[in-house]
């Protein structure tokens, strides 16, 4: 590869433009640039991009310097900075324009990974555009080529559940999103996140762990640090909600339920969201009693659950069909006798409980070995 002579020419200009900050990468650039160092290149130009204030000098570097020597480096580095630099384009057509020349460029068998990250950062531009039909298209084909992979990179993979998150976000598939939007989450340091962003993710997976209708153990998301950036915010309430959701108290829904207010879907879907509510309360009804005295009456679960008893039967019902309890309903006697109850993450309180439940299971075996020493001895004096 013959060296460019208008590569010297551009650094200075642009180094010219460049805050104080950014001028001494340059000389480096150029430098690096001449000996023909591509990996220490290419590490230099990743530090670049990774200051913020070099937002405005990355299209002009990707054109006029990154793309001169792009086939000596790691098409999925070349592909991210490609990205970075598609960020700063202020029009979501354009900056999806620039990224489909580069994703054709990697469009090959040997760089596919590449072409997965590439093509996933289109189709997010695309469907900031709302064009859903080409993104179904997109996910489609490329999750595809992430089945077919032996091992994924994370980047990859992140980009890809990123895209398909907020895809269901827009289909208003909430067990979707809520499935996709934590898998990403899992793929990347969260750290790394702004916290808008965090913020953002965190209302929307609390939303959809609400609303979706076959979600009902929270326990992933309960544990996951992203709910700590709702803390000491105005939405620090749907927190609290998905813990009063958790434990089935009702109390705790009504007290919160002034704040549907501020969110209107929740509003809209007050009715599901108060059966749901009662559900989990039946379950919490079952946890909280040892498994020898699970036959329910349907007077206990219309008190725990506010509910009319008139209405007890049709819930234990719902709750049978969702898999949340296993058993049978007497008719007869109106109890509800339950062998199983799905597992599910405890908070303190429900702990304690357990702990309690432990330590009286623990008293009950004691006393029985007791009683049969007793009566051991009695049968040998």
């Amino acid at each position: 590869m013959e060296i460019d002579s208008n590569i010297p020419q551009f650094l200075a200009s642009q180094k010219q433009q460049a805050p104080a900050s950014l001028q001494n990468y340059y000389p480096t650039f150029e430098d690096l640039y001449e000996r023909k160092l591509w990996h220490q290149l290419t590490l230099a130009v990743q530090d670049f991009v990774s200051k913020p204030e070099s937002g405005p000098l990355q299209v002009d570097l990707y054109n006029n310097f990154i793309s001169d020597w792009e086939a000596k480096m790691s098409q999925q580095k070349l592909v991210s900075l490609g990205v970075s630099a598609a960020k700063q384009i202020r029009g979501h057509e354009e900056a999806r324009e620039f990224l489909k020349a580069l994703t054709e460029k990697v469009n090959k068998d040997e760089t596919r990974e590449a072409y997965v990250l590439a093509k996933m950062e289109t189709t997010h531009f695309g469907l900031l555009l709302g064009d859903l039909d080409t993104t179904k298209k997109d996910l489609e084909e490329c999750g595809k080529y992430l089945d077919g992979f032996d091992s994924v990179d994370p980047q990859i993979n992140a980009s890809f559940l990123r895209v398909s998150a907020d895809y269901y976000k827009i289909k208003a598939d909430y067990a979707k999103y809520y499935k996709n939007a934590l898998l990403y989450l899992a793929c990347v340091n969260i750290d790394d996140l702004s916290a808008p962003e965090k913020a953002s993710r965190a209302n929307d997976l609390a939303l959809s762990a609400l609303l979706g209708d076959s979600i009902y153990n929270f326990g992933e998301l309960l544990m996951h640090p992203i709910l700590e950036s709702l803390v000491g915010t105005e939405r620090e309430w749907l927190k609290s909600l998905l813990f009063a959701f958790n434990s089935g108290d009702i109390g705790k829904f009504e007290a919160l339920a002034p704040h549907f207010a501020q969110e209107t879907i929740l509003q809209s879907n007050m009715t599901a969201l108060r059966q749901k509510i009662c559900l989990m309360s039946l379950t919490e009804t079952v946890f909280k009693r040892s498994s020898d005295n699970r036959s329910i009456p349907f007077g206990t679960i219309s008190s725990e659950t506010k509910l009319p008893l008139e209405e007890v039967e049709i819930l234990v019902m719902k709750a049978l069909s969702l898999g949340l309890i296993k058993g049978s309903i007497d008719q007869v006697d109106a109890v509800v006798r339950v062998h199983w109850v799905q597992p599910r993450v405890l908070d303190r309180n429900q702990i304690k409980g357990m702990q309690e439940r432990l330590v009286a299971w623990n008293d009950n075996v004691r006393k029985t070995a007791l009683t049969m020493e007793a009566e051991a001895v009695d049968v040998y004096a």
